[in-house]
């Protein structure tokens, strides 16, 4: 039984990775914020086994604002922002689809080699789900350096946030105070940053980086 437990987590853990490395290439917005919702469907069932398996009841309550907040509340967020801005069209990069796929491989390669000698000591879940939590992480930070439009960018950020939260339920959960103050930090961020979009929008009429540093002066 022990081992239905540990191939489960993991199963959930590399579909996180699989689902990072979706949003990678998807170029549609619209595909980008359903994929983005499934992810954080996964991560909610992943705490949740976690909750089961660790006997950590706090986790469940993580679980549960993980699915109504990231699954639900902030998708139907980006969709109103993506409608509103008209920003339904092909999502433009820094580099080539295949050269970002083929990084984030070589991402993902680095966070076993990193993460399984440090934590050879550990718990064998943990283990392996912290292997799991930093490509997510990596790859999260890549979609954000490899985008060209803010919403884009924005989706990047909570998905790398995701890794964090797979990483800390993964070591045996997280204190609820903890919990409570990342949920709200996060929704936090997340108004602020939709408010800024909308100001850009308004003063640049585009949320693409290449239009507002030629707005900017920086490019000719």
């Amino acid at each position: 039984m022990p081992s239905l437990f540990f191939d489960f987590a993991h199963l959930l853990a590399g579909s996180l990775v699989l689902l990072s490395f979706m949003l990678l290439y998807q170029s549609r917005m619209i595909g980008v914020i359903n994929i983005f919702t499934a992810h954080a469907v996964v991560l909610a069932t992943s705490i949740a086994w976690q909750a089961y398996i660790q006997n950590a009841p706090h986790l469940y309550f993580t679980a549960a604002m993980a699915l109504v907040f990231k699954a639900i509340v902030i998708p139907i967020a980006l969709v109103r922002i993506v409608e509103r801005l008209h920003i339904h069209r092909t999502i433009d990069t820094a580099v080539g689809i295949g050269a970002t796929m083929l990084l984030g491989m070589l991402l993902v390669a680095l966070s076993i080699v990193v993460m399984l000698p440090v934590t050879a000591a550990s718990d064998p879940l943990a283990r392996e789900d912290m292997a799991f939590a930093l490509s997510v992480v990596l790859l999260g930070l890549l979609m954000m350096v490899s985008r060209r439009n803010a919403v884009s960018q924005v989706i990047g950020f909570m998905s790398l946030e995701n890794g964090l939260i797979l990483a800390a339920t993964g070591a045996k959960g997280m204190p609820l105070v903890v919990e409570i103050s990342v949920a709200f930090s996060v929704l936090i961020a997340f108004i602020v940053i939709g408010i800024v979009i909308f100001r850009i929008r308004e003063r640049f009429d585009s949320v693409d980086v290449p239009d507002l540093d030629r707005a900017r002066g920086d490019q000719p």
